[in-house]
């Protein structure tokens, strides 16, 4: 009896089965691991512009109590700005107010709109809270980076703090 050359249904069927099965139990996997690298990307961008607002402040003073730019003469406070503190931070997801409250004293509120695990993200930057930025929306004297729109119910979650420029 002479064997024909080539693979039989019932073998094609069982490597089918067998990849249908490998890719079943890798895809949850690797979906966790996309949701989890996309909350540390958030939560390290929220990082990133705390520190260069910060740092904005200390580098290149202060004036009536709006943080200066580099070149010294402007003000931070157009929605475009943000550009200069973090490159490749998107301004419509993001965004930065800030207030002085008196002897060399900010508030500031960094905040995102992007949707993300809030857990995940707050376990790389702790402080993060899910309030509106700050509680300032709709207060007076707030000086606004990146997004600048939205009621508390658009932003997913934000960090606080606080400042002392010498």
């Amino acid at each position: 009896m002479s064997r024909r050359k080539g693979f039989s249904l019932v073998e094609l069927l069982i490597v089918l089965a067998v990849i249908a099965a490998l890719i079943a139990t890798i895809t949850p996997v690797a979906l966790n691991a996309i949701r989890k690298a996309q909350a540390t990307k958030v939560a390290q961008n929220i990082k990133t512009l705390a520190s260069a607002i910060e740092n904005a402040a200390y580098v290149n003073g202060t004036d009536n109590g709006k943080i200066k730019q580099a070149d010294g003469v402007s003000f931070f406070e157009s929605q475009d700005h943000i550009a200069l503190l973090a490159r490749d931070v998107d301004k419509g997801l993001y965004g930065i107010w800030y207030t002085h409250t008196g002897n060399g004293v900010f508030s500031v509120s960094v905040f995102t709109k992007e949707s993300v695990d809030f857990t995940t993200s707050k376990g790389v930057l702790g402080d993060l809270t899910e309030t509106t930025p700050g509680g300032y929306l709709g207060a007076s004297g707030i000086l606004k980076l990146g997004n600048q729109t939205g009621t508390g119910a658009d932003f997913s979650f934000g960090y606080n703090f606080s400042f002392t420029v010498y």
